[in-house]
This record gives C-alpha cells, sequence and structure tokens, in this order.
C-alpha cells in the first residue's frame, strides 16, 4: 500500500499544525486529543487513551491469531523558543517541536491512514502515541498503566529523524543504540550571613569551586568502551541574586551517562561520595537527588533482522555508522518484557539543523519514508 498524493498533503497539514501547538512533557491533553481525531475516519478496532498520562493507542486487529506489532511515537516537545522562521511555526511563546515529534506522529498517522483501509492479514497492529519522552519517565508510566497488557506486543518498532545522516538513508544495530543517562542534583547547605560580615556564616561558595572541576573528571573510557561515563555539569547556582547576602545554599546539576545500566550505579555512588567527602571538608549539609531517569535503549537482534529485511525490500540503504549515541532515549523500556524492539534513525540531512535547536523544523518529505518502512513491517510480519 502506497500514500496518494492528497494523504501525504492532509499529514503534512495536520504535521503542521501539530508543530504550531506544541505541548512539553506530560502536559499533552490537546495533542492527544488530536491524534484521536485525526485517527477517527481510519476506524481503529480498539482506541485506549490516558495511558501513562496523556498517552493514547490506536489497535488494528485483524480478527485472526497472530503476533501483535506495535509502532511508538513521541507526543511531546520542548521548551525552547522557536526561531526557525518557517510559516508554521510554534504560536506557544517558549515552547516547540525541536526534536521531530510532530513528524513522528504524522508518520505513525499515516499508517493509521493505510490500516484503516486495509486490515493486516493476521494478528494486530497498535500505534502507540507516547508521552512525556523528553522526561524520561513517559514509557515506563505507559508500561507501568494497569491497561497496558491489552496491548502487550511481540515486537514494538519506532524510529527518530536524526540531522547530520544523509536525507532517507537509515542508522540501525543490534545492541545499544543510546546510553543511559540521568540528572543529578546536589543541594549544598550551609548558613547565609550579612555580605559585611560573611565570616558569621557557612557559605557554599569553596565546596561548589571544587565540585564544578571534580565532577567531570570521575567519567572514564572512550565512547567505544563499554565502562564509558560521562558527567557533564549543566547548572550552578548558589545564594540570592542580591549584594546583601552571603549565600548558605547552592545547587549544582550534572547530567550522569553511561553506555550501560550498571556502570550507572557506579558513576552515581562515585559523584554522591565526592559530594559527601567536599560538603563534610566545608562544614556543610548535602542533599541529592535523580531526575530524568533514562535506561539504555537496546535492540534486539530478531527486531532488527525484521528491519532489516523491510529496509531492503524498499531499497533504503542502512549502515551502523553514528551508533550508539550519547543521546538518551527512552523507548528500550519497551523491550524489557517479553517483546522484541528496535529503533532506527531516519536521516533529516547533513546540514539540517540539529535536535534540541531553536532553528530546526522535520522534513516533511520523511513521512513517505517512514511510513513506508512500518508498512512494510506490517506486510513481512502479519
Amino acid at each position: 500500500m502506497t500514500l496518494s498524493n492528497r494523504d501525504l498533503i492532509e499529514l503534512t497539514a495536520w504535521r503542521r499544525k501539530l508543530h504550531q501547538y506544541p505541548e512539553i512533557s506530560n502536559e499533552e491533553k490537546m495533542t492527544a486529543k488530536a491524534v484521536v481525531d485525526f485517527l477517527a475516519d481510519t476506524r481503529p478496532d480498539k482506541l485506549l487513551t490516558g495511558l501513562g498520562g496523556h498517552g493514547v493507542a490506536a489497535i488494528y486487529d485483524s480478527g485472526k491469531a497472530g503476533p501483535t506489532l506495535m509502532f511508538r511515537s513521541e507526543l511531546d516537545a520542548l521548551p525552547i523558543q522557536e526561531i526557525s522562521g518557517v510559516a508554521h511555526s510554534s504560536l506557544i511563546p517558549g515552547k516547540s517541536h525541536m526534536c521531530g515529534h510532530d513528524g513522528h506522529m504524522a508518520i505513525l498517522a499515516a499508517l493509521g491512514r493505510q490500516l484503516g483501509r486495509s486490515r493486516p492479514a493476521q494478528g494486530r497492529v497498535v500505534l502507540m502515541f507516547q508521552p512525556a519522552e523528553e522526561t524520561g519517565n513517559g514509557a515506563a508510566d505507559v508500561v507501568a498503566d494497569p491497561h497496558f497488557g491489552e496491548i502487550a506486543a511481540n515486537f514494538v518498532f519506532s524510529l527518530h529523524n536524526l540531522p547530520g545522516v544523509p536525507f532517507g538513508q537509515v542508522r540501525l544495530k543490534t545492541g545499544v543504540v543510546n546510553c543511559a543517562s540521568r540528572g543529578m542534583r546536589i543541594i549544598l547547605e550551609g548558613k547565609t550571613a550579612h555580605s559585611s560580615m560573611p565570616e558569621t556564616g557557612i557559605s557554599p561558595m569553596l565546596a561548589v569551586s571544587k565540585l564544578l572541576p571534580a565532577l567531570p573528571l570521575l567519567g572514564t573510557g572512550t565512547f567505544a568502551d563499554d565502562d564509558f561515563g560521562m558527567l557533564t555539569v549543566t547548572h550552578v547556582s548558589m545564594g540570592e541574586a542580591v549584594f546583601g547576602i552571603a549565600p548558605g545554599r547552592a545547587e549544582v546539576w550534572a547530567t550522569l551517562r553511561t553506555r550501560r545500566d550498571d556502570r550507572m550505579a557506579n558513576l552515581c555512588a562515585s559523584a554522591e561520595a565526592l559530594a559527601a567527602d567536599i560538603a563534610g571538608e566545608h562544614g556543610l549539609s548535602l542533599l541529592y537527588d535523580y531526575q530524568e531517569i533514562f535506561l539504555a535503549s537496546v535492540n534486539a537482534a530478531e527486531a532488527v533482522a525484521h528491519l532489516q529485511q523491510a529496509l531492503d525490500d524498499e531499497g533504503i540503504l542502512h549502515t551502523e555508522d553514528n551508533l550508539p549515541m550519547r543521546a538518551s532515549e527512552d523507548f528500550g523500556i519497551f523491550g524489557q518484557g517479553t517483546a522484541a524492539s528496535a529503533m532506527f534513525f531516519l536521516g533529516a540531512g547533513e546540514q539540517h539543523p540539529a535536535l534540541h535547536n531553536p532553528d530546526y523544523d522535520f522534513p516533511d518529505d520523511l513521512i513517505a519514508i517512514g511510513s513506508k518502512v512500518f508498512m512494510r513491517l506490517v506486510h513481512n510480519l502479519l
């Protein structure tokens, strides 16, 4: 099955409307409604909403025994002010689809349109529109949802557009494709004082000055090494923005990144021990917590083999170049149960603005390519 020119025009228009009205992680209520409304004409056999927050799952059932295939896209945008200048730029100040999730939704919607015209020969297809990928809680919340068992799949597939890769080419490999990561917030508490008498307080200034260069040194190995660990300081704050108060509190934020989940535990322990030593040395109390937790995303060999066959059938060039990536992705959670999962990366162009850059916009011509690969998987497996 192929999309008509009219399909592509309508899908492109819908993608651009999504682009104009972005919603960030855990706030995707109207985006989810837009998905439900667009899929209405495809008459899914079952539609689940509110999965793990605002997640939507559309089920297309052949009525015959067979495997269940799930295809996943994301709903959320980013807290970034867009400067792309395109006619369909975000109309919501400080929010924008700078990762291309609007395009990923359009690709799944294209698949839904095709399935609405012709159900799979056997088994089921589930289109999973997942919330909150950017904060790392979305996939976990969907899998933990009591209704997730209704869409349990044998295979789960996804894609992500990738600037820097020639347009329409694919990057795909078995094993780790995205790093594990998490945000660590270190809070140092002392005692504030009048700035004329700083000796009466306990300032975190010297502790922060030691912590900032020491944290990145906890990283180990090169990225090619399975024991790779990386720590990046992302934010620092200390005291109030006034001249009359000597600070008594500071926060240091850092992102920890590893190729393996078990290596992450060791890196966290090292960062915690370092922070404790420095806080104790300067008479400060220490608190820390972790946010935006992403496990490593690992492609299953069987799922990759099916993707490779689909790409070959469609004549799409694919290599393992550029993989694995340092960036994180929560998709791998779908493959931690009985399902075999795999994500591939679809080239957005070598000179295309990078993901999360304020001038990025999803290339609409990828809608036809991405949906063609997914439809080929349905044809081959069902």
